[in-house]
């Protein structure tokens, strides 16, 4: 992909917004999540950003555990997050992202919560071959108010579909950025943590 395409608006444009105020960010850090279902490309893209060496957690796939974690539409995967994954990337000047990429099956979700804990938000991965992976995802960060965006990896030989057709079918927010990506290319993955930044910040008012 030459680039992220995004069908949200620019403001979330409620009467609920706060007034804008300065952003406190000095030399600071923000924490990121990278979450969605089972293959999504949650340890490609923090791979692809990140300025350090990532930190993975991956095991092989046994055949044991082919029954547990359903690898229809992804039946080359071998490998799997069992703890978390973990980047950095300066966005800006006196502003560091630290990536924290959630594992993606049902059986680790007990780590959620505690990656979450001080997160300023989450990038949620969508494969269209399994949209519906995303759900819970998308249910998690709705309930707990934390602001996110959703990424549909664009894998090759896959059909593209536009942003406002994966909105409808994930039932999502018209505030909520929708984007096509490639999650093995640096600039998509720098431009998808900008546009969550940005996102992020005018949910609670702050001006960048």
């Amino acid at each position: 992909m030459a680039s992220v395409h995004s069908d949200a608006p620019g403001t979330p444009g409620t009467p609920s917004t706060p007034v804008a105020r300065k952003a406190p960010w000095g030399p600071h850090a923000v924490k990121i999540l990278v979450a969605g279902g089972f293959g999504a490309g949650k340890t490609t893209l923090v791979g692809a950003v990140s300025e350090i060496r990532p930190l993975r957690t991956e095991e092989t796939l046994s055949e044991r555990g082919r029954p547990v974690d359903d690898t229809a539409g992804v039946e080359a995967k071998r490998t799997t997050t069992v703890a978390m994954d973990f980047g950095r990337i300066d966005l800006k000047p006196g502003l560091a992202l630290y990536l924290f990429g959630t594992p993606g099956q049902d059986r680790f979700w007990f780590v959620w919560d505690e990656l979450a804990r001080g997160t300023l938000g989450a990038v949620v991965l969508a494969d269209t071959r399994r949209l519906a992976d995303s759900f819970p995802s998308v249910d998690y960060f709705e309930q707990r108010g934390i602001p996110f965006v959703v990424a549909v990896n664009c894998f090759e030989g896959t059909e593209v579909y536009a942003p406002e057709d994966v909105r409808a079918a994930l039932d999502l927010s018209a505030t909520v950025p929708v984007l096509l990506c490639d999650a093995r290319r640096r600039e998509d993955g720098k431009e998808l943590l900008i546009r969550l930044v940005e996102h992020a910040a005018e949910q609670v008012g702050i001006r960048l």
